[in-house]
């Protein structure tokens, strides 16, 4: 399985480098069955996160044709609507670091990244999965309407919004789109990933070495509805 990890500007670096570490300790657990890199939407690059202008360096271009697996993250920011548009400081090529998460997961739609996420989502050979906000990027760009997901506990409105069904639960699986909830649960999507694509022995055995136990029930459209409790 390769996996691409998808960087824009502003994203969250947790939300990248909690799966990045997991699918590659999982890499070397399996002899090699898992390989992942970063990318992102314009090729190889400096990408400038939303925490403190911390950078990660996208190595290649996100390739739907070339993947098995697209990871999108969300954003890093602050909370709420921003009074005015925030911008982008030339003088030395950061985001300024009063940014906004709903501004830049918006900006996100102004790229190329929507239609190479649309490419990855129609082609059956490739899962999309995505951690905390990310789930809101293809929610904005009209990818996920009818499908199950969930996201960051303070995005769950939006996603309902935007016609996706949004499912309070730390894994959201619905088939070829695995969704991740709050920033830290990428560690558990991770996790799942590896049991589901290569294996438990080898997720568990990446478990042990992270000393962490994975949150929760995966939520699968799947089984009788229950009753109120």
């Amino acid at each position: 399985m390769h996996a691409q990890i998808v960087l824009f500007d502003g994203f969250d670096p947790l939300d990248v480098i909690g799966p990045y570490e997991v699918l590659y300790a999982g890499g070397t657990a399996s002899g090699g069955a898992v390989t992942v890199e970063l990318v992102s939407a314009e090729g190889a690059r400096e990408v400038v996160s939303g925490t403190g202008g911390l950078r990660l360096r996208a190595t290649a271009p996100l390739d739907p044709a070339h993947c098995d697996l697209v990871l999108v993250p969300g954003a890093s920011g602050l909370v709420g609507e921003p009074d005015e548009l925030s911008q982008f400081d030339e003088d030395n090529g950061t985001w300024r670091q009063d940014e906004y998460i709903s501004v830049l997961l918006g900006r996100t739609l102004g790229t190329g990244l929507p239609a190479l996420l649309k490419s990855a989502m129609e082609n059956p050979q490739v899962t999309v999965a995505t951690v905390c906000g990310g789930s809101l990027v293809l929610a904005l760009a009209g990818l996920s309407e009818g499908r199950y997901a969930t996201t960051h506990h303070m995005g769950m409105d939006l996603l309902d919004a935007t016609g996706t069904h949004a499912v309070h639960a730390r894994v959201v699986d619905d088939g070829d789109l695995v969704c991740g909830a709050g920033v830290t649960s990428g560690l558990d999507l991770g996790l799942y990933l590896l049991e589901r694509e290569v294996g438990p022995q080898i997720a568990h055995a990446v478990e042990e070495l992270f000393a962490h136990e994975r949150r929760g029930v995966v939520w699968r459209d799947r089984g009788p509805v229950p009753a109120s409790l």
